[in-house]
């Protein structure tokens, strides 16, 4: 009997683009898809972050160059993409969240976080299979969603109605790229300990929601996400096309 080998995690040779590179999640899914192999374009707005990125990946013997790059502007955007030979892994993890009450949320903060985490993850997406499409070739688009596409949270509601969108526009997406072989899906993260939530973590009564919403025994931490991008990225999910990976310590599970 010869028995069936489990599909590669290597991504030797791969080319690819992580937005939101700079820290947090896109920081460590930056690293893990380059600890697999890829050559990563590491893309967020600070440069003086991605020069530390990049330091530290070629210090490890990493393949790795920064692209300072704002998703939101639609122009650069596509400048990046064209100018670039197809990539075979884009990661999203650019985001924005404007926290406040429905009744308090001002047009400016709704237009803003739609801004960023729809309208710029939607044409990201766009280019990027485009890319792909004109080489020739199969590829895999992950978006870091969250778990609030999946429900509702407290202070959430801008930020949860633009990641229902995105998780809408992903199923959309796959069923229109599936042909030429390009997968596209969505990580959705419980509350992830980075710098940006240490505030949310540091009040206790949010604290006390979120420790009351999760099943495991603690909150997350960025290489919990890692080994999902890793998935993604990789032949390993040659058959997941149009769905969500939840990584929320069971928080949707009820």
């Amino acid at each position: 009997m010869s028995l069936p080998k489990t599909p590669a995690f290597d991504l030797t040779g791969k080319r690819a683009l992580v937005t939101g590179a700079s820290s947090g999640i896109g920081l460590g899914c930056a690293a893990a898809l380059a600890q697999a192999g890829a050559h990563v374009v590491c893309a967020a707005r600070r440069a003086d972050m991605l020069e530390g990125l990049t330091d530290a990946m070629r210090a490890e013997g990493l393949s790795g160059e920064a692209l300072v790059l704002d998703i939101a502007d639609l122009s650069a955007l596509q400048l990046a993409l064209q100018g670039e030979d197809a990539f075979d892994v884009v990661l999203n993890a650019a985001g924005m969240a404007r926290h406040a009450s429905a009744v308090d949320t001002t047009p400016e903060d709704f237009d803003a976080v739609m801004h960023v985490n729809v309208r710029a993850a939607y044409f990201l997406s766009a280019e990027a299979a485009k890319g792909m499409i004109a080489a020739g070739k199969p590829g895999s688009i992950i978006h870091i969603s969250s778990q609030m596409g999946h429900v509702g949270g407290i202070d959430r509601s801008v930020y949860c109605t633009s990641k229902h969108a995105v998780e809408g526009m992903v199923k959309a997406m796959a069923v229109e790229w599936g042909k030429a072989g390009i997968r596209i899906n969505t990580i959705c993260p419980t509350f992830v300990r980075t710098a940006l939530t240490q505030s949310t973590f540091d009040n206790p009564e949010r604290f006390a929601w979120i420790m009351n919403k999760i099943k495991l025994p603690r909150v997350a931490e960025v290489e919990d996400i890692m080994g999902a991008a890793l998935f993604l990225a990789s032949d390993a999910s040659a058959m997941v096309t149009g769905t969500a990976m939840m990584v929320d310590a069971g928080w949707t599970a009820d």
